[in-house]
């Protein structure tokens, strides 16, 4: 009779949504993963801010899985795991679009792993993918839906009909949204994620203040009938590509034709799409919320860190970011209904060099609805022609402006 699987002890930091999966999915799986890592993985120690004591966790484990989230003291935790030459896993994205560089050149300092798959997609794979199957190609651009909230809510929006603030309550009522979801709605969660894949896609440091955002909060159910009128569906989404020697990376509403991957990812799902000369276009989507789901994840990485691959290597790069980039955008401009008033909006676009695609116009009965889609501008631009549309008198409410991505890939 062989003898049995040695213990392979790990000590958990959190026990909310995701750290109480963790330690419910880790034992249930611990004989499959002693048949193939030779090592059985048990949960020895759990801190909560009642619960625990941080040392005798570190003392007693081979591995800290910290899912905390925030950055402190979650930053000083990890810090000390490491420098004590433990494995950590983590699903925290702020902290690693903080403090990713130091924490990664501190690991391979110690030789240890700080593996992070469920910080960004949640079960996506879509870190072991840019880490491992894609090292070494030359990647030109990421879009992706990286937060399961906002996708909800705009999904139900489009669906329903139901206003921002019904969507919002719907998704905090079935879990998918926080009593507090300003970082959701906001974009800044999907804004250090992103910060996260660039790093890892162009070799060069990322950190979140260099991803400007911006959230779901303005969106209107109009934004969304006009949208479906024009062949459109909206979602937040975050874009990294380079642009000559730099680098743009940022989060924004955009609507998306129905040719684009992403346009159908409906729901809490996310989905990254990854485009390369050598592999022109691949997408990964699934879950990208929900304890399971992310602890799947999380435990994912604990394997990984039982059969240690390579670390995550310094970068070689330091590309600059790109504050002004092209992009065509949808327009919305509430106005008095009197004789050469499209006439006048589509000349100051013409004199700052934006060229219309597509109107829709429509009475309201004390004024007029002008809906445009715009080719692709410089931002500046077309930012400066919304300046100028909004002081004209014939404008009786603020513009409102919404990215659109062109891009198409064939099925």
């Amino acid at each position: 009779m062989s003898d049995a699987p040695a213990p392979f002890r790990v000590g958990l930091l959190g026990h909310g949504t995701v750290g109480s999966a963790v330690d419910l999915l880790l034992p249930e799986r611990a004989d499959a993963i002693a048949h193939v890592t030779g090592l059985r993985p048990e949960v020895t120690g759990v801190l909560t801010t009642s619960r625990g004591d941080f040392d005798e966790i570190l003392a007693s484990s081979d591995l800290i899985v910290e899912v905390m989230g925030g950055i402190h003291p979650a930053h000083e935790y990890v810090t000390r795991a490491i420098e004590a030459g433990k494995h950590v896993v983590t699903a925290n994205k702020q902290l690693l679009a903080e403090h990713g560089e130091e924490l990664w050149a501190l690991a391979r300092e110690h030789r240890v792993q700080l593996r992070f798959e469920a910080a960004v997609a949640g079960v996506v794979p879509v870190i072991r993918v840019l880490q491992e199957s894609l090292t070494g190609q030359h990647i030109d651009r990421l879009h992706g839906i990286v937060n399961g909230t906002t996708n909800f809510i705009l999904s139900q929006m489009a669906a329903t009909g139901a206003s921002y603030a019904e969507a919002l309550k719907e998704a905090q009522d079935l879990g998918y949204a926080e009593a507090d979801p300003t970082d959701d709605v906001s974009g800044k969660d999907a804004a250090a994620k992103m910060a996260i894949l660039a790093r890892l896609a162009f070799d060069t440091p990322v950190h979140l203040s260099d991803v400007p955002f911006e959230g779901i909060e303005h969106l209107t159910t109009e934004d969304i009938a006009y949208a479906r009128e024009l062949g459109l569906s909206l979602r937040l989404i975050g874009t990294a590509e380079r642009i000559g020697d730099e680098l743009a990376v940022r989060v924004h509403p955009a609507f998306l034709y129905a040719g684009h991957p992403l346009s159908s990812v409906d729901g809490p799902f996310n989905a990254v799409t990854i485009e390369s000369p050598a592999i022109t276009e691949i997408t990964l989507s699934g879950p990208g919320a929900g304890g399971p789901q992310t602890a799947t994840a999380v435990i994912g990485d604990v394997i990984s860190a039982m059969i240690p691959p390579a670390q995550t290597p310094p970068t070689q790069n330091k590309l600059g970011f790109v504050a002004d980039v092209e992009s065509s955008f949808y327009l919305h401009v509430e106005v008095a209904d009197r004789p050469g008033v499209l006439a006048q909006i589509a000349q100051v676009l013409g004199l700052q060099g934006v060229s219309v695609k597509s109107v829709v116009q429509k009475g309201t009965g004390t004024g007029a609805r002008l809906v445009l889609v715009v080719h692709p501008v410089l931002e500046s631009r077309f930012y400066g022609a919304v300046q100028l549309i909004a002081s004209k008198d014939f404008v009786t409410a603020t513009p409102r402006a919404i990215r659109v991505i062109d891009e198409e890939f064939a099925s």
